[in-house]
């Protein structure tokens, strides 16, 4: 029999440096959230080569005394888990800073050169203390000022079998810079400065507001192409708050790299969130395009599990559905305010490489015969005159031949009423291709596609007149429809039952491996039952008991928008045009299509000018 025996201590630290520091930017991510825990209200942090060759991280916290850097040094040492958390009768669920479980500096020891440098604030001298792969090589005071530097070297020097899984220096050094970056969002109260070589890469000040430093990161034009949020909801143990800013349906991205999710001041990666972004953004977006923002939720301790990873970037919520429903709606809520305001703003511009390619007309040294013909006219004769000759007016004839005169229709064109900035997208003057509106503003020229935007309109009404629960009446079949089911899947179905009637969908256990459908939604009645809870189960499995039947009722209601909306191809009065312009102005998200393509853009004066060479 293979004998039992313990593991030396250095082995035992490397494996646990597996599950903390699989790279530089999970060593650097332990150290700027010591730096935080700390209470710095500056960090700054320098890397070379990506932190392949050096990390290094300097705070003006708390510090740290010869005696604390030693125990700090030890497995499962922490100053981060209060006496009255600890033991049986402990809650250690209520823990606030960012790590508390004592692994990441004996971790990152054994598998580099760890340098601590470190001076509490009342201390006349500081302390200096060197690791080298789990071997003490120093120990000795340091002059400094107060506060701690930690400095990384030669990560995985001596773990080959580590260090070759490792990336290139650029690639390392992105993952640094998001850890950063995610850091410095969920703390504006923080200055952070990062340098990458002789390069500054990212430098904030101490006590932004939240949407000021998240924009200020992310990108500076999302502060006027997104809405703060700032929500709250009962929970089981309290109140969630959700705050944040969230980027308008017009501003998006072709990646999800700009969705920045924190709890409880944590930044995460957790799919129950992503999924409500999703779900949020849903008929707002096209598939192949992604949100960008950044939401803080914040909910009691007792309400969410940080402690289900090694690097806590996933959690564990106790109501998933609440949090999930809470985000969701949250987000739809300021996203319909934020789309009135949008069109105020003019955010939803013209796209540049469409304006590259207006053509201009070349001068003429000589005016064209249609143009001499024109003026060639006796203009100085009577009104009466030029009337009857402007009605009785051909076209003129060019080399002989007769060129047809356009025809259109034309009413005429009302000045601008004085409350014209009170109507972001103007007044409407024609309509181009029977497809597509064209209205002047205050300050610029709207084009809306009149299918696109009608659609979206009819969608808000079909909600907001109760079509919702109308679609979810519940259509009994006259033979129950038996689904056979992996048992799991029937598992997960059945402890759902109770949520989908709610919507029209009447299901129940039918033995180990089946579940029998009993009633349809009344818009799904003719849909296919098997693959419908197919999808049930899957989401479930994926995002727990999520909103995917809602989702797909909302999906019918969209169908039918789309069929009793304006189709493009049909010709509008001037009359309908503007009723239209007002009814976009007063509805939430019109914006965008049920689809997620823009259902207008505006051009202002300004790039009108630049087109005429008026600039």
């Amino acid at each position: 029999m293979p004998e039992i025996r313990r593991l030396p201590a250095s082995l035992v630290n490397r494996i646990a440096a597996g599950e903390v520091v699989e790279r530089p930017a999970a060593a650097l991510k332990e150290l700027v959230e010591n730096a935080i825990d700390a209470g710095a209200s500056r960090i700054n942090v320098k890397l070379v080569d990506g932190g392949l060759v050096k990390i290094e991280v300097a705070d003006n916290g708390c510090g740290m005394s010869a005696e604390d850097i030693a125990i700090a040094l030890e497995r499962h040492a922490t100053s981060k888990l209060p006496l009255e958390l600890v033991g049986e009768e402990g809650a250690i669920e209520r823990v606030r800073t960012l790590g508390f479980r004592g692994e990441a500096l004996p971790s990152i020891a054994s598998v580099a050169r760890l340098t601590i440098e470190s001076r509490v604030r009342d201390a006349d001298s500081g302390w200096k203390t060197v690791v080298d792969h789990g071997e003490l090589r120093e120990a000795a005071p340091a002059a400094l000022p107060p506060g701690t530097r930690m400095t990384v070297e030669k990560l995985f020097a001596q773990v080959p079998a580590r260090r070759k899984f490792l990336r290139t220096a650029r690639s390392e050094y992105a993952a640094c810079l998001d850890v950063v970056r995610r850091l410095a969002m969920a703390r504006p109260d923080i200055a952070f400065k990062m340098q990458h070589g002789d390069r500054k890469v990212l430098a904030t000040q101490s006590g932004e507001a939240l949407t000021d430093r998240v924009a200020g990161i992310v990108a500076r034009e999302l502060k006027d192409n997104g809405v703060a949020i700032e929500l709250e909801r009962p929970s089981p143990a309290g109140v969630m708050r959700l705050t944040g800013i969230a980027g308008l349906p017009t501003y998006n991205r072709g990646v999800a790299d700009h969705q920045y999710l924190f709890v409880n001041g944590r930044p995460v990666k957790d799919r129950l969130l992503v999924g409500a972004v999703r779900g949020a953004y849903s008929d707002m977006l096209a598939r192949d395009r992604h949100a960008v923002l950044a939401l803080f939720l914040e909910l009691p301790s007792e309400d969410v599990d940080v402690n289900v990873h090694p690097a806590k970037t996933e959690v564990r919520f106790r109501d998933a559905n609440a949090v999930r429903g809470f985000i969701v709606s949250g987000l739809r809520q300021a996203l319909s305010t934020g789309d009135r305001r949008s069109a105020s703003q003019s955010a939803q511009g013209p796209d540049r490489g469409a304006m590259a390619r207006w053509q201009q007309e070349p001068a003429r040294d000589e005016v064209s015969p249609a143009l001499a013909s024109i003026f060639s006219r006796d203009w100085s004769a009577p009104q009466s005159r030029v009337s009857e000759a402007s009605q009785a007016w051909r076209a003129p004839q060019v080399d002989g031949e007769v060129i047809a005169a356009p025809q259109g229709r034309a009413e005429e064109a009302a000045p601008l009423p004085e409350d014209a900035a009170e109507f972001p997208l103007g007044i409407a003057r024609g309509q181009v291709a029977n497809t597509y509106i064209v209205a002047e503003s205050a300050d610029g020229l709207v084009l809306v596609d009149q299918h696109a935007a009608h659609e979206r309109l009819v969608l808000e009404r079909l909600r907001a007149a109760g079509a919702g629960e109308a679609a979810a009446r519940s259509q009994a079949l006259l033979v129950p429809d038996v689904v056979e089911m992996d048992e799991v899947d029937c598992d997960r179905l059945e402890e759902a039952a109770d949520g989908f009637a709610k919507f029209g969908l009447v299901i129940e256990r039918f033995g180990p491996s089946a579940m029998l459908v009993r009633a349809m939604p009344h818009a799904l009645r003719k849909g296919d039952s098997q693959a419908l809870l197919t999808d049930l189960a899957d989401d479930i499995a994926k995002h727990g008991q999520a909103l995917l039947l809602e989702e797909k009722i909302e999906h019918v209601l969209a169908t039918m928008a789309c069929h009793g909306s304006v189709r493009a191809g049909r010709a509008l009065s001037v009359a309908e045009m503007n009723a239209l312009l007002r009814e976009m102005e007063a509805t939430p998200r019109s914006g965008q299509c049920n689809h997620g393509r823009p259902t207008w853009v505006k051009l202002s004066m300004e790039d009108v000018e630049k087109l005429f060479g008026r600039h």
